[in-house]
């Protein structure tokens, strides 16, 4: 186990993936020193019960990922912007409540991997779904270079396709805490094939509506 710095979100940090962070409290303003100064990452944790800001600690989810600070962008006041890559999941052991900051002794949660031909032949099912719901969601703009982006590796276009869901983060935690990569490559298929058609139906709606043409297909 180690220590780790910890930052309850409202938010799911996944692994290969960016998230956008505004640093205004004055514990996570040490917090981030501390890990520019150690080298440490933090861990990003959904919050469980309480508040995001500005209150006691909230209680975490056990299962987060770890943050990389990539950039950072100093602000008045001491406050700062910053980019961060999720890198490794961990789950939390134990809390201590020692530091102005939540920090939790962690193992970390390396996953399951089957051959690389099965892992090909899922990330191959779950990437169409992927690139239909991107469209479906441009609102006319070109998603094209959002897909052409995607990654080739099957992990990193499962946690990819895991942030890019539309849906409540509780049931996003749910793709964090899989532990077999097929298995999670499986479950996002089948969530992205119900999600796409639920989307589909609600556009389909909203155009009737409004008097539009709309199709069924």
């Amino acid at each position: 186990m180690i220590d780790l710095p910890l930052f309850p979100l409202n938010a799911v940090l996944f692994p290969y993936t960016p998230l956008h962070l505004h640093i205004f409290e004055e514990r996570y303003k040490k917090m981030i020193a501390y890990c520019r100064s150690s080298g440490s990452p933090f861990g990003v944790v959904l919050i469980r019960r309480g508040a995001e800001a500005l209150g006691p600690a909230a209680e975490p989810y056990p299962i987060g990922c770890t943050a990389e600070i990539t950039q950072l962008q100093p602000l008045s006041q001491g406050r700062m912007n910053l980019l961060v890559l999720g890198q490794d999941r961990f789950r939390i052991r134990s809390l201590k409540y020692d530091q102005p900051y939540l920090v939790g002794d962690v193992d970390f949660l390396p996953i399951r991997s089957g051959s690389s031909e099965a892992l090909a032949q899922a990330a191959q099912g779950l990437r169409p779904w992927l690139e239909r719901y991107v469209r479906t969601l441009s609102n006319g703009e070109s998603p094209e270079s959002a897909i052409a982006q995607l990654p080739s590796d099957p992990l990193a276009l499962a946690y990819v396709a895991a942030m890019a869901l539309q849906m409540p983060v509780d049931q996003k935690q749910v793709f964090l805490e899989i532990d077999d990569v097929s298995e999670l490559l499986d479950e996002l298929r089948f969530c992205y094939r119900r999600e796409l058609a639920l989307l589909r139906m609600m556009l389909d709606s909203s155009r009737r509506d409004s008097g539009q043409p709309f199709s069924l297909n």
